[in-house]
């Protein structure tokens, strides 16, 4: 008999034990630096916005915004899934859970903040500015009375233009993607484009765009940031703001900037 209450009470102390197995906090790994491993995410970026995200000769998704994420993916110790799909695109799949984040060239506003957007710390600093065929005699906003002046739809540019059409007395058109802007001007249906000073100066200077650079046509400057949409991703912009820090430090993005801007 004593052989079996032995032998029932080693069973129900292993039960036991089990049950308490269960409820221990299993730590995520993390690597020396004390960034979390093993995280997974989806992130979604613009199409054609050189030289922040855009496609290569060999059709792989290169730029600022591109190396900036993939140096801080491997600071701090996560991968993600690359979502290519469009400005529009990118904050519908933020909005409806099918992306985690996504880094565009967002520059950061008190609007966007207040109609849910959650934001890193700056990652670059932009303004917008106007420009024109090649050949074409507008020479600031003045000679734009009666023109039509082509931006992509929700960025700052369009808001940019909005605020000073009737001061100039332009029209402005919105289309969906810079490439799109820019074939209006080339093609004059638009007599001029606006958008982010870098990309515009960035593709002429390169030849992409057969097009000059209005000077003094510039805004303030913003910040750009990379952006959630859903507060449960807080983490993701935690690591962001942590391995933006780190590759600053260590001369990473200094050398990322250099590579596209010179």
């Amino acid at each position: 008999m004593k052989k079996i209450l032995s032998l029932m009470l080693a069973v129900i102390m292993c039960f036991a034990f089990a049950a308490c197995g269960t409820n221990e906090t299993v730590e995520e790994p993390t690597d020396a630096t004390g960034a979390v491993e093993g995280k997974h995410f989806a992130i979604a970026t613009d199409m054609g916005f050189s030289p922040f995200e855009f496609q290569d000769a060999e059709g792989n998704i290169v730029g600022i915004d591109m190396d900036i994420l993939a140096a801080i993916a491997e600071d701090q110790g996560f991968t993600y899934d690359l979502q290519y799909i469009g400005w529009d695109a990118a904050i519908a799949a933020c909005q409806a859970g099918q992306a985690d984040g996504m880094i565009a060239g967002a520059s950061i506003t008190d609007a966007r903040k207040e109609s849910g957007w959650i934001f890193s710390d700056g990652y670059y600093e932009a303004t917008q500015g106007m420009a024109v065929a090649a050949d074409s005699a507008i020479a600031g906003f003045a000679d734009l009375k009666g023109e039509t002046v082509a931006v992509k739809i929700g960025t700052m540019s369009q808001s940019y233009a909005d605020s000073i059409k009737d001061e100039y007395g332009f029209d402005v058109m919105t289309l969906e993607t810079s490439a799109d802007i820019y074939q209006a001007v080339m093609t004059g249906t638009a007599a001029a484009c606006m958008d982010d000073t870098p990309i515009l100066k960035y593709s002429i200077k390169t030849g992409a765009l057969d097009m000059k650079f209005v000077e003094g046509t510039e805004n303030e400057p913003a910040q750009y940031g990379f952006a959630i949409f859903n507060a449960d991703n807080q983490e993701l912009v935690d690591l962001f703001n942590a391995g933006l820090e780190n590759i600053r430090a260590n001369g990473k993005y200094d050398e990322i900037l250099a590579n596209y801007l010179g």
